[in-house]
């Protein structure tokens, strides 16, 4: 080939790549799914979100070990569901895991029958000092206000607990029984860990040998009111959870008057260690279970959208540099690193003989504590400074079918319930759920709120303010409400 001909060949390539993925775009279209509308079910919106709102008057608040919880907020608590749900209690068994965790069996017609978890959780967090006239009613009151229940756990996680319980308390007053065993198993420990009321549960039953349940539900995902270019809301349901893991990272030093300094304190030597941390961050990738939201959102997207985000293969590095420019849309690419904690020091005019730092990774599926343990360890490179993981490191959970019969019926239950236009997609919950202890239990574990999001809701959740709408809250009664009639399109 002479030297035209290749110069020719090289300006042709470029345009040869730009038709393929303008062709791709255009012709680029949503998967065939079932047309699937929105049905009536109906329920008393006023009724329900008042007994909504006294749920939350009960502090069930869990605070970091070794702290207690508040038995008593919590027993109260108890107390109340027995009240407000008699069908429930008289039907189903119930019986106490871990000290104040509830777990309930609702027989199914089918012993045999792979069973179904339902899961929430009743701890809430706490309100952070110094905030509480920051907030529009009292954070205990259970108010109902400008069509908003109000107050700690009105979205995590009391609305995911209480919507189950009206569900089944309305179906059991009719006569239902379920076509398998289900399952409601409430930790009481999630916002710190769920050691003692998720973990325990999951224990339990697997004792019982319940070990290939067909369906595990718990709260993460919700409904966006839309991504990127697309004009229709956003189902997320997460198909998998980061894991977490938060090294200590230390440094000692001998110490002395700060008239005689050396080149590096024991705070020079840990900054500089946590700047090469931030300095180089992990790999972004759009490949692997990070690619599935976008591998569903794609076809529904405007050409443009279709022509870059569909042709990863020529815009994936431009697409991942974008992306990775905002910190929302960074945390699904990559292993996040956050240093969260410092100490060091007494005194201005004294060499700290010792400076600690906590460092927090949630890590995307595909990495795992040691592989992220070890790189922290490379980038850092210096021996002075002691790597040590703290207790609560977890892998990332095994990433369950989003083309599954058991996806599929809770894509068609979002529908029945929320609205037939909902695009409902698979992504990665970047933060952590008591539904991490069932990932060997089952290869159907989900995550997802059934409740429409605005953009200000996520920051009340565990912030000032926390509410869910009133007709939202009724929503999320009709999901599970079906959810529990479709159990039956499991196979």
């Amino acid at each position: 080939m002479n030297m035209r001909k290749l110069l020719l060949t090289l300006l042709l390539l470029p345009l040869v790549a730009l038709g393929v993925a303008a062709v791709r775009a255009a012709t680029l279209r949503p998967p065939e799914r079932e047309r699937v509308e929105a049905i009536a079910i109906a329920v008393d919106e006023a009724a329900v979100a008042a007994r909504l709102a006294e749920a939350l008057t009960y502090p069930t608040i869990s605070r970091e070990p070794p702290a207690l919880p508040d038995s008593t907020a919590f027993r109260s608590f108890h107390a109340f569901l027995e009240r407000t749900f008699p069908a429930t209690h008289a039907a189903l068994g119930r019986e106490l895991v871990g000290g104040l965790s509830l777990l309930y069996r609702w027989n199914g017609a089918d012993a045999g029958a792979p069973a179904v978890v339902l899961m929430g959780h009743q701890d809430v967090v706490p309100v952070l000092e110094g905030t509480e006239d920051d907030w529009e009613h009292p954070a205990f009151a259970g108010v109902i206000a400008d069509g908003f229940v109000w107050g700690r756990g009105a979205i995590d996680d009391k609305s995911t607990l209480m919507s189950i319980l009206e569900a089944v308390e309305s179906l059991v007053s009719e006569g239902f029984q379920p076509p398998r065993t289900v399952y409601l198993a409430f930790g009481h420990d999630e916002e710190v860990g769920g050691l003692r009321g998720a973990h325990a549960i999951a224990e339990l039953l697997a004792s019982r040998g319940e070990h290939d349940l067909a369906l595990v539900l718990d709260e993460g995902g919700a409904v966006l009111p839309g991504l990127a270019n697309i004009d229709r809301p956003v189902g997320l349901v997460g198909v998998a959870e980061k894991g977490f893991l938060t090294l200590s990272l230390s440094v000692e030093a001998a110490g002395g008057h700060s008239s005689n300094p050396p080149a590096q304190t024991a705070v020079g030597v840990l900054s500089a260690a946590i700047a090469r941390l931030e300095a180089d961050p992990f790999p972004s990738t759009l490949e692997g279970s990070t690619g599935l939201l976008f591998e569903r959102l794609t076809p529904e997207m405007d050409f443009g959208g279709r022509f870059f985000l569909g042709n990863r293969w020529l815009f994936g590095p431009l697409l991942t540099r974008l992306l990775a420019g905002a910190p929302e849309s960074a945390a699904m690419l990559h292993t996040t690193t956050a240093a969260t904690v410092f100490h060091a020091g007494e005194k201005d005019n004294v060499l700290p003989i010792e400076a600690r730092a906590l460092v927090n990774f949630r890590i995307r599926p595909g990495e795992t504590v040691e592989t992220v343990t070890e790189r922290v360890r490379q980038v850092i490179s210096d021996p002075r400074v002691e790597i040590q993981p703290t207790e609560s490191a977890r892998d990332p959970s095994p990433v369950s079918d989003h083309e599954s019969p058991a996806f599929r019926m809770l894509e068609r239950t979002v529908h029945e319930a929320l609205g037939g236009e909902i695009i409902v997609a698979p992504y990665v919950v970047p933060g952590g759920t008591d539904a991490w202890y069932y990932g060997g239990r089952s290869a159907n574990v989900y995550r997802f709120l059934p409740v429409r999001f605005q953009t200000d809701d996520l920051s009340r959740m565990h912030g000032t303010g926390e509410r869910i709408t009133t007709a939202d809250y009724a929503n999320a009664v009709r999901f599970f409400r079906r959810l529990i009639q479709n159990v039956e399109r499991l196979p």
